[in-house]
């Protein structure tokens, strides 16, 4: 495998590009890409193939030499088209950890060192005995990264979350853990960008949290660029990557996850039915604003990238005043 300038090692993938006032379907293979009719995809539309995808169907489009342009040449934007966004929360273990730890450390009858052995310890119980913690995005916050980031000027600790998505392809409803991955059509990156001061109800504590604020702005959730089918992709070990202008901030393993890829599928699955190019959000590692006491601002510059699917670049822009 080659890698192109955009990280991808894939020998191919799919990705959405900007025509005009419209957005085409396109296969893309080292640094090029080329647009992909339905008639060649051998179905109407991205959603349709991705629900029986044919891999080796792609992999002779590869290798035709017509109708190729230069990557560099096109704005890539979100490579998916989602009808639910299902996110799985707490699903690292190092990043629950160092969660925790920040708060029990707070209680001066714990030692530092005692609070991690006492979160770690509730991790291993909850990855044995627990169960995945899931959420819903709404699928209109998807954006490509060629949208800036609109930081919302209600508040001022707008967080990063990168993390692996599964694109789902085949529809799964109460699948076992031992199927799940034949209802995986590929994987993408998401940042899943939160508003920290929203996460928890202030009016009435006892509600818990609130994600439809914290979580929904217009373009919390950078996707892409590319859509890397799995066969291509070994999800067990893969390296998740966030700098910020420069400064490595995220920098963990999917190894780390508390419920891996199946698991999540399957306890998705039990209580609705994944669709053809859903996202599943798998969970981020640690390394957020909270943790380094830095949250997003106008200027900033985040590139998150994920072993072989690529590299997501996203600017920050402060919102304007109101019109």
């Amino acid at each position: 495998m080659t890698t192109s300038s955009h990280g991808l090692t894939a020998p191919f993938a799919l990705a959405r590009f900007r025509d005009g006032d419209s957005v085409r379907l396109g296969l893309v293979a080292g640094d090029r890409i080329r647009a992909v009719s339905d008639d060649e995809l051998g179905a109407a539309g991205l959603n349709a193939f991705l629900a029986h995808p044919d891999w080796d169907r792609l992999r002779a489009l590869a290798a035709d030499d017509g109708g190729w342009m230069p990557l560099a040449d096109v704005v890539l934007t979100a490579p998916v088209e989602p009808r639910q966004v299902v996110q799985a929360g707490a699903n690292y273990r190092e990043h629950v950890i160092e969660l925790v730890v920040a708060g029990l450390t707070q209680d001066p009858s714990r030692s530092p060192e005692e609070a991690r052995e006492f979160a770690a310890k509730m991790m291993d119980d909850r990855r044995a005995n627990g169960e995945p913690y899931f959420f819903l995005g709404l699928p209109t916050v998807v954006v490509g990264d060629d949208v800036p980031l609109v930081l919302p000027g209600y508040s001022e600790v707008h967080d990063w979350e990168l993390e692996l998505a599964v694109v789902i392809g085949t529809e799964a409803f109460r699948v076992s853990r031992e199927d799940a991955l034949n209802h995986v059509a590929g994987y993408t990156i998401v940042n899943d960008v939160t508003t920290r001061d929203l996460v928890f109800r202030k009016d009435m504590k006892e509600i818990g949290t609130d994600w439809f604020r914290s979580k929904n702005a217009p373009g919390f959730l950078p996707t892409g660029p590319f859509l890397v089918p799995a066969p291509f992709v070994a999800g067990e070990d893969l390296t998740v990557r966030l700098e910020l202008n420069g400064d490595t901030m995220q920098n963990g393993s999917t190894s780390d996850l508390l419920f891996d890829i199946p698991a999540l599928i399957s306890a998705a699955s039990q209580t609705t039915t994944l669709l053809p190019g859903d996202l599943l959000l798998t969970g981020s590692p640690p390394g957020n604003g909270q943790h380094w006491k830095r949250f997003l601002r106008d200027g900033d510059v985040m590139t998150g990238s994920i072993s072989g699917l690529g590299t997501q670049v996203v600017r920050c822009l402060a919102e304007g005043p109101a019109v």
